[in-house]
């Protein structure tokens, strides 16, 4: 399992933005310093922004900026806008089983719990936590 880019450009982007917080709207030209086509981005910044993690602001003094608080946005939440829902396999998928022998399969419990998992510490860790470079833990 490997991260496409669009999740590293968008947690990225996000970092930039949290880092500059206090200086206003960043223009895309600004963002786009961490050597990301202009178009790419902007359609990065619209996923962002349709999940209520960067707002804009129109005018000559535009730009982007975080819609909350970096304490209050998750790597969990910049991923799930970037990708979608995390999903090791088809077996950790609420709803619908995906195969006639997923309920006593052993191994979905073991998608489910590694899933979940991944999921806790994605959704554990803030941008703010990245910015004051806490340490993490791993127990």
């Amino acid at each position: 399992m490997k991260l496409s880019t669009r999740g590293k450009y968008g947690l990225y982007a996000m970092m930039y933005l949290a880092q500059r917080v206090n200086e206003g709207p960043q223009p895309l030209r600004a963002i786009a310093q961490l050597n990301l086509p202009d178009q790419y981005l902007e359609q990065l910044l619209g996923c962002l922004r349709k999940a209520g993690l960067v707002t804009t602001v129109r005018g000559a003094q535009g730009g982007y900026m975080l819609a909350r608080p970096a304490s209050e946005i998750t790597i969990g939440h910049i991923i799930d806008a970037m990708e979608g829902p995390l999903n090791l396999s088809e077996c950790a998928v609420e709803g619908e089983p995906a195969c006639p022998h997923s309920d006593g399969c052993p191994a979905k419990r073991v998608w489910e719990y590694l899933t979940n998992s991944i999921n806790d510490l994605l959704y554990g860790i803030s941008l703010q936590d990245m910015l004051e470079k806490r340490e993490m833990d791993h127990s």
